[in-house]
């Protein structure tokens, strides 16, 4: 479980971007957070990485309370953190095999199981045919299923992923939400920062709503009332490992499908 009890967060410039901040989230639930610029939304993020200090009050990860826990500690505790970036952070110098090989190595994994979960990683993203390709050859989408995959290598119980759509086309943006969906239907808390209207009305998960650094909402299904300019439509997946299973392909092309339909349904 991840719990913010009242937490404050000021800046040594004198910003606040936290204010009285309390909210918890149970193992195995999706959460969303959403907010303008400057909401506080990233500081969020930062104090469960534990790149930035609290000011005041307590987070509570699992076993761990960040207020009181020490630096020598901090490796072990990020283990159970996934994240994922908006600008995929890969090394442009690695394959794709190779980027994801990489952390877990970091951890100590022996190579013989690096050999062996990698390739099982990968076809799960639907990329198996990409293993041996540079970032450079990818698209963004692609990239993005990378990233994903190499914050799931490691088995974290968490994934956080910040602004995951933002360099994505609507279309592969609905699959990389999905991809965090399956994720999180085998047990792993997954929370999305974003600004994605339509994603965030149509997936309805719970939504935590921030603005100058206080939570203003906290609802299953609540969020944006998207507008059809919000996002193009969508058409089939071109997910590999969906061809593999013509049901699940006819149920995700139904479901994309019915995502479009709604945004040009009238009043939208």
């Amino acid at each position: 479980m991840i719990e913010f009890k009242n937490v404050y967060k000021e800046y040594p410039n004198g910003t606040v971007a936290l204010r009285d901040v309390n909210f918890k989230i149970a193992d195995g639930e999706f959460v969303f957070i959403i907010g303008a610029s400057g909401a506080g939304k990233t500081t969020i993020t930062k104090l469960l990485l534990k790149e930035e200090e609290i000011t005041k009050g307590r987070i509570i990860v699992g076993n761990y309370d960040l207020s009181k826990i020490r630096n020598g500690d901090v490796p072990k505790y990020r283990r159970n953190l996934g994240y994922v970036f908006q600008d995929f952070r890969l090394f442009p110098n690695m394959t794709v095999f190779e980027n994801i090989a990489f952390a877990m190595r970091v951890i100590g994994e022996p190579n013989a199981k690096i050999k062996k979960m990698v390739p099982v990683i990968l076809q799960t993203i639907g990329m198996s045919n990409k293993m041996r390709s540079y970032p450079r050859e990818l698209s963004g989408g692609e990239q993005q299923r990378v990233a994903l995959a190499r914050a799931i290598a490691n088995n974290p119980k968490t994934i956080i992923a910040d602004e995951p759509t933002g360099n994505l086309d609507p279309k592969m943006s609905y699959e990389i939400m999905e991809l965090l969906e399956r994720i999180n239907n085998i047990g792993k808390t997954v929370i999305v920062i974003t600004h994605e209207k339509a994603l965030v009305d149509y997936f309805k998960k719970r939504v935590i709503t921030i603005k100058k650094g206080i939570i203003i909402n906290d609802d299953i299904g609540g969020g944006y009332t998207y507008k059809k300019k919000d996002i193009l439509s969508l058409g089939a997946s071109s997910n590999p490992s969906e061809l593999l299973n013509p049901v699940n392909s006819v149920k995700k092309v139904n479901r994309q499908n019915n995502y479009s339909n709604n945004l040009n349904r009238p009043g939208r």
